[in-house]
């Protein structure tokens, strides 16, 4: 039976982290239309704006760049400290509070759109952070729902990884089928929080253009759902645990 539980909770928490990637796409492309074209999850692009505008002296990009850096590294900092409060405090269902904190970032961005473009960056920027944080592991894979290139260097791993074993196979080791299936199953998570971060980005481009600062209340929506879910089935317990052997 519990193995049974267990199976059941990862599938939620596989579920949970597409809609989480879908989130991130979304928040990401509004906030790279709506304030001056700057990434709020995409990190690395950020930090070469940085180097770049500090050289060429462009004083107000390095202000953006590094000021998302920061925001992003304070939210990721802030979801972690939940996450080990909640291992610390017994508290099954503490991913709650890292989405509430988020969606509430989310909806300060929507209230005072018109404010500080810097502010409204660092918002949206801690938001993912705190996102990053929450949700960090499906079973054995390590997942990153606001940005994918770590993604994509996985799902590649895996892809090379079915490529020997489906050898194995057609060389008649019956030994390789279970592993295979296993690591094809994983390689499918894997896209997909690619794809659903691609299909974020989309439905944030058309919301956007349709809503103009009510665009965010798509992401928030999604976000207060998983808090349902995260009643019923806890989604960072695996985080908790990490927590708790440190």
């Amino acid at each position: 039976m519990h193995a049974l539980s267990t199976v059941a909770a990862s599938k939620v928490k596989a579920i949970v982290a597409l809609v989480m990637a879908f989130v991130a796409g979304m928040v990401d492309i509004i906030g790279y239309i709506s304030f001056g074209h700057m990434f709020t999850a995409h990190l690395t692009g950020d930090t070469v704006h940085l180097g770049q505008h500090f050289v060429q002296q462009e004083w107000t990009g390095v202000a953006s760049a590094g000021t998302i850096i920061l925001a992003f590294l304070i939210g990721s900092i802030a979801g972690r400290t939940v996450i080990e409060a909640g291992s610390r405090l017994k508290i099954r269902s503490i991913a709650t509070a890292g989405l509430l904190l988020e969606a509430c970032l989310l909806l300060t961005v929507m209230f005072f759109w018109s404010g500080s473009q810097l502010l409204l960056l660092a918002l949206l920027a801690a938001a993912m952070g705190m996102q990053t944080a929450t949700l960090t592991r499906v079973g054995p894979l390590t997942v990153h729902t606001t940005f994918v290139t770590g993604m994509l260097n996985k799902l590649a791993q895996l892809l090379s990884h079915t490529a020997f074993l489906t050898y194995d196979v057609l060389q008649g080791s019956h030994a390789a089928i279970a592993p295979r299936l296993k690591v094809m199953l994983q390689a499918r998570f894997i896209f997909g929080v690619w794809f659903c971060y691609l299909l974020g980005a989309v439905a944030g481009t058309w919301a956007r253009s349709l809503w103009q600062t009510r665009a965010l209340l798509l992401p928030i929506g999604l976000i207060l759902l998983l808090v349902i879910v995260d009643g019923i089935s806890p989604l960072s317990i695996e985080e908790e645990r990490e927590a708790s052997e440190r």
